[in-house]
């Protein structure tokens, strides 16, 4: 990939970027990047970008390094070395609330407590904009109903947890990500362990929020076919450093599938739908 300027030339490595720079158009952006866990580098990224306003899928085989990525784009996970800026500044110069106004994580894994209603989760995404012991207002309660509705749970809504089937739940925590009104939103494997009907209804839910709030969603995928189809750019790792970028008809090749995930495939262009096809053929040692 090529190598993009950190600054603007100052010494201030804080600085935001200038126009001509060419990652302005970045709502995330991470340079020389190094994250892992003790010793062990997991993640070690030249360059990165995620572009303000679109669906950016990172994609890879297991092992790869992207939900250990997202971590460290999320600030979750400080790194070892790099920098992760967003809108041009660094994350960790932001509070843990003041960020959460601005970036919206939901993790792989989630657990609230089973006799929480739908309503009762989704409101715990309006945490960024009160304080500790603050009542709702009518602006937050306005934001679950959005929430709630844009996920497709408004029929849930009074639901225990516990009474919920794996799809329903994950979409209840999509909804509660959704309260939080970010302009960035980052999903670990939102798709994981669901049907194929809640795998779809998940990412139409994404594509959604994308095209009528501009909101911008870097997620995790499993399924390449799927990111291909969803996603208007896609970050391919492996080994923890990034094999390509760029729009899914330039990066889903059959030299992809083979280097990255170790597969022989045949890779065609659906010129109809706008998207590349897979078509796994087998293994490769």
């Amino acid at each position: 990939m090529t190598r993009l300027p950190l600054t603007d030339g100052t010494d201030d490595d804080t600085a935001e970027f200038t126009p001509e720079d060419p990652v302005d158009d970045a709502a995330l952006f991470a340079t020389d990047l190094e994250l892992g866990y003790g010793d062990e580098t997991v993640v070690d990224c030249e360059d990165l970008v995620v572009p303000a306003g679109e669906v950016t899928a990172l994609v890879g085989p297991n092992g790869s390094g992207k939900s250990t990525l997202l971590k460290g784009l999320s600030a979750e996970l400080d790194p070892g070395a790099g920098t992760v800026l967003l809108d041009g500044r660094r994350v960790q110069e932001r509070s843990a609330k003041a960020l959460a106004r601005e970036l919206g994580l939901l993790a792989q894994e989630n657990d609230a407590p089973g006799g929480l209603t739908v309503a009762d989760l989704v409101t715990h995404g309006r945490y960024p904009h009160r304080g500790f012991l603050d009542p709702l207002t009518e602006a937050d309660h306005e934001a679950v109903d959005r929430a709630i509705d844009l996920a497709g749970v408004d029929h849930l809504r009074e639901t225990p947890l516990a009474e919920l089937s794996g799809g329903q739940k994950q979409l209840a925590f999509v909804a509660m990500a959704l309260a939080q009104e970010t302009d960035v939103l980052l999903l670990d494997e939102p798709t994981t362990f669901l049907d194929l009907h809640h795998q779809l209804r998940v990412m139409e839910v994404v594509r959604t929020l994308n095209r009528e709030a501009d909101v911008t969603v870097c997620v995790v995928l499993h399924d390449l076919q799927q990111a291909a189809r969803f996603a208007d750019y896609l970050v391919a790792l492996h080994d923890g450093s990034v094999y390509d970028w760029g729009p899914p008809a330039d990066v889903v090749t059959e030299e992809l599938l083979a280097d990255v995930f170790d597969v022989d495939a045949a890779v065609s262009f659906d010129a109809e739908h706008g998207e590349p096809r897979i078509v796994p053929r087998q293994p490769l040692d």
